[in-house]
C-alpha cells in the first residue's frame, strides 16, 4: 500500500491530466464565442440589409455584442464543461495537498515544492469562488494553463522527501506569513490575466474604431470593454496589495523572531518590497494620476511577472536567510 506522500504525488498527477483536459474545454470555449460573435455580425447585417439599409461590418464589442447576447442568449457548454473539470481537478489537488500535510505532519508550504502544491491551490479556488459572482470563465485558459505548468515545474523540477522543519521555520507565521502570500499570489493571477485580455481588447477596439478589415481574435466580441476589463482587473490588484502588506508585515515581524532582525535587505525580502512597489506604483498611478488603458495594464502584467519570479527564480538561484526551497 503506498504511503501518503506517494499517494500525494498520484493526486498531483491526477489532478494536472484533468486540468490539461479544462484547459482543452476552456480553448473551445473560446472557439466558440469566435463563431457566436461571427453568428451575430453576420444577423446584424442581414437585419440591415433587410431594413433597406446598407450592409455595414460591426464588430463594436459593447453594443454588439451584448445586445447579441441577449437576443440569442448563447450557452457556454464548453465553458461549463471546462469547469466543472475544473471542480474535479481541484478536489484532487486539495486531496493532494491535504495528504502531503499529513505525512509531513504539519503545514504542507515549508518548501518550494509544496508553495507551488499549495500556492496554485488557492490560485484555483479564489478563481472558482469568483466565477459564482461574476462570469470570468473566459479566464478560464489563462488560469488552467498557469497551474498546469506550475503544478507540472514543481512536480518534476522541485519535488523532495517529507523532511523535518529548519529551526526558523518552527513558528506560527509559517502558517500565517506564507498562506496570506499565496492568497496574494491568486488575486494578482486574476488580475493578470485580465490585463492581458484587457491589452488584446483595447487592440482589438481601437482598430474597429480604424475600421480596419481584421481587429482582432473574434471571441474578445463576447467580453467586456477593456475599460471594464481594466476596472475589474484593478479591484482584484487592490485585494492582492492588500493581502501582500500584510505578508510584507508578517514577515519583517518573523525575521525579528528569527533572526533579530526586521529587515536585512535579504534577496527575497528585496523581491518582495520590489512587488509591493510595483503594485504600489501601479494603484497609486491609476487611482490618482488617471494612468489608465495600456500602461495601465501593463504595470499590472509587470507586478505578476515580478510575483512569478519572486516564486521561481528568486527562490532557486539565489542564496540567503529565505533559502527554504528544499533543493540542494
Amino acid at each position: 500500500m503506498p504511503d501518503l506522500d506517494s499517494l500525494s504525488i498520484l493526486f498531483i498527477w491526477t489532478a494536472i491530466a484533468i486540468y490539461a483536459a479544462a484547459f482543452i474545454a476552456y480553448a473551445f470555449d473560446l472557439a466558440r464565442r469566435s463563431e457566436v460573435t461571427s453568428d451575430a455580425r453576420l444577423i446584424r447585417e442581414k437585419e440591415l440589409v433587410g431594413a433597406g439599409a446598407p450592409a455595414v461590418r460591426s464588430d463594436e464589442p459593447p453594443a454588439g455584442a451584448a445586445a447579441s447576447e441577449k437576443e440569442s442568449k448563447p450557452r457556454y457548454v464548453m465553458a461549463r464543461i471546462g469547469t466543472t473539470l475544473t471542480v474535479l481537478a481541484f478536489l484532487f489537488h486539495v486531496g493532494a495537498t491535504v495528504l502531503r500535510g499529513i505525512a509531513a505532519e504539519r503545514v504542507p508550504w515549508a518548501n518550494l515544492y509544496e508553495f507551488a502544491m499549495t500556492g496554485t491551490v488557492l490560485i484555483v479556488l479564489v478563481y472558482l469562488v469568483v466565477i459564482t459572482r461574476i462570469d470570468l470563465r473566459y479566464l478560464g485558459t489563462f488560469i488552467t494553463g498557469l497551474v498546469i505548468v506550475l503544478m507540472g515545474a514543481a512536480a518534476v523540477s522541485f519535488y523532495v522527501d517529507v523532511v523535518p522543519l529548519m529551526d526558523p521555520l518552527k513558528s506560527v507565521w509559517l502558517v500565517i506569513h506564507v498562506f496570506v502570500a499565496s492568497l496574494a499570489t491568486a488575486f494578482f493571477a486574476l488580475a493578470g490575466a485580465l490585463s492581458v485580455l484587457q491589452l488584446m481588447q483595447s487592440r482589438r477596439e481601437r482598430r474597429i474604431a480604424e475600421q480596419a478589415e481584421k481587429p482582432g481574435p473574434r471571441f474578445l466580441g463576447t467580453l467586456l470593454g477593456a475599460d471594464r476589463l481594466e476596472g475589474t482587473a484593478f479591484r482584484f490588484a487592490i485585494i492582492g496589495f492588500i493581502f501582500w502588506t500584510f505578508t510584507l508585515i508578517a514577515g519583517s515581524i518573523w525575521a525579528q523572531d528569527a533572526w533579530g532582525r526586521y529587515w536585512g535587505f535579504d534577496v527575497k525580502e528585496t523581491w518582495t518590497f520590489i512587488v509591493w512597489v510595483l503594485y504600489a506604483g501601479y494603484i497609486h498611478a491609476r487611482a490618482t494620476r488617471g494612468w489608465r488603458g495600456n500602461p495601465s495594464a501593463w504595470l499590472s502584467i509587470v507586478g505578476f511577472s515580478a510575483v512569478i519570479f519572486n516564486f521561481t527564480i528568486v527562490n532557486v538561484f539565489f542564496k540567503g536567510l529565505h533559502a527554504y526551497s528544499g533543493l540542494s
